[in-house]
């Protein structure tokens, strides 16, 4: 389930956004140029391994320090591979830039690294004793679909499903689409709980921690009074006589 457009106008340029996605481009360019083993060892140095921070020893014994906490924020710029980078940096251009418009730029950077932080918290709580390295812009973009939903829950937004190999197209609601979204990670999140697998996956308890701090803090980070919109453009997500903005 891909967001392609929605029918948030905005009035700013998204300029946090802008910022966001030319870091986590620029960091996943340095990742790709190094050799495999010079990845490896950028990943479990700046990427969370849970057991660096749970087992001293085992830390110590693999070359980390296990008092070195950067790595909870510094593996929201990190990602695994393209498709890793470009659907997560995509999310981030339709979503974010409506969020950042409503919020501010500063609210926005603040409100985002906090659901990040929140994210990597999470995925430790969960995987306390995990030696693989996680990291990605996911927790923090989950939370940025939480408060999307939030602010503009009538807003319409066109979905891809791709079913074989053919691309299905769908306009759903946004809070709608939010709840869909956090059920997909619940449901796996659990099911990797009941039955823990060896290995690399998808950090199912960053996405679910991300979403819920998202719908924790927005109310802190969103303005009381945004003049310049209308009441439709704030819940429905149209301009004062329904068109795109």
């Amino acid at each position: 389930m891909f967001p392609i457009d929605d029918t948030v106008p905005r009035r700013h340029p998204p300029l946090v956004v802008w910022g966001l996605i030319a870091i986590n481009v620029l960091v996943f360019w340095y990742q790709i140029s190094l050799s495999p083993q010079e990845a490896q060892a950028l990943a479990y140095q700046w990427a969370l391994v849970p057991r660096r921070f749970s087992d001293p020893a085992w830390a110590l014994a693999n070359g980390l320090n296990p008092y070195d906490y950067l790595p909870f924020f510094t593996n929201m710029f990190m990602h695994g591979g393209w498709g890793h980078l470009i659907g997560n940096m995509w999310v981030l251009w339709i979503m974010g830039s409506a969020v950042e418009d409503r919020f501010g730029h500063g609210r926005f950077l603040l409100f985002y690294l906090l659901c990040g932080l929140a994210a990597s918290f999470t995925h430790y709580a969960f995987n306390a004793f995990s030696v693989i390295p996680a990291l990605g812009a996911s927790g923090a973009i989950a939370g940025m679909i939480s408060a999307y939903g939030i602010l503009f829950p009538r807003a319409r937004i066109i979905i891809m499903v791709p079913i074989l190999f053919f691309p299905f197209f769908f306009e759903l609601p946004a809070l709608l689409f939010a709840l869909i979204w956090y059920l997909m990670q619940v449901i796996p999140g659990i099911t990797d709980l009941l039955q823990p697998r060896v290995g690399g996956g998808i950090a199912w308890w960053a996405h679910i921690g991300g979403f819920v701090a998202g719908a924790v803090l927005y109310r802190l980070f969103r303005p009381r009074h945004p003049p310049h919109y209308w009441r439709d453009q704030t819940y429905l997500g149209y301009g004062p006589r329904g068109e795109k903005a």
